[in-house]
């Protein structure tokens, strides 16, 4: 009995082992979420403000008061707010202005790159800001004359500020940004 018992032990035992072993296991690669979005297509935005630019065309874009804009992007929920100020002898505050809103980002920011802006056929300056990180706004601009006209620009995500995840949308709205930024022309 104790034989026929150790003989069932030793075949279990060969037939579990038998069925037991399996190809090796791998890790899986890593994947990434494919994100593609449409070749941009510009086209030139006339209005009654003493100024012009050339924008996306798969945008949408709102008048606001005082020659305000929003330019919205509906499927990456995100906006670009333009507001306009008249220079009257005071360009000092509102470059200052400019530059506050920008650096009150540092907190959440890596990084800010500044890239100054100069067409001189054109009589554009400003700055463009490329902010890095987990701030709330990831570009911000301001464009002169430095005699009458002044614009800033930002650009904001209706989504937690999680610079990773949002990579793709914040380099497209951004081109789109520094884009509208080349081709402001006053009036």
């Amino acid at each position: 009995m104790l034989k026929k018992k150790i003989t069932i032990a030793l075949l279990l035992i060969v037939l579990f082992s038998f069925f037991s072993c399996k190809e090796d296991v791998f890790p899986k690669p890593s994947s990434y979420l494919r994100l593609d979005y449409p070749e941009a297509k510009y086209v030139n935005f006339e209005n009654q403000c003493p100024f012009s630019f050339e924008m996306n065309s798969e945008a949408v874009i709102k008048g606001e008061k005082d020659c305000g804009f929003t330019i919205s992007y509906p499927k990456m929920k995100a906006t670009i707010y333009l507001n306009y100020k008249p220079v009257n002898h005071n360009i000092d505050k509102l470059l200052r202005d400019a530059q506050k809103l920008t650096y009150e980002h540092v907190i959440k920011a890596d990084n800010i790159l500044e890239q100054p802006f100069l067409n001189s056929s054109k009589k554009v300056f400003g700055m463009f800001y490329r902010v890095n990180g987990n701030a709330a706004t990831n570009s911000q601009f301001y464009a002169t004359d430095s005699i009458k006209h002044f614009v800033t620009g930002s650009v904001y995500f209706y989504a937690k500020p999680n610079f990773d995840s949002i990579m793709p949308a914040t380099s497209f709205v951004r081109s789109d940004m520094q884009r509208l930024m080349e081709t402001l022309e006053w009036k």
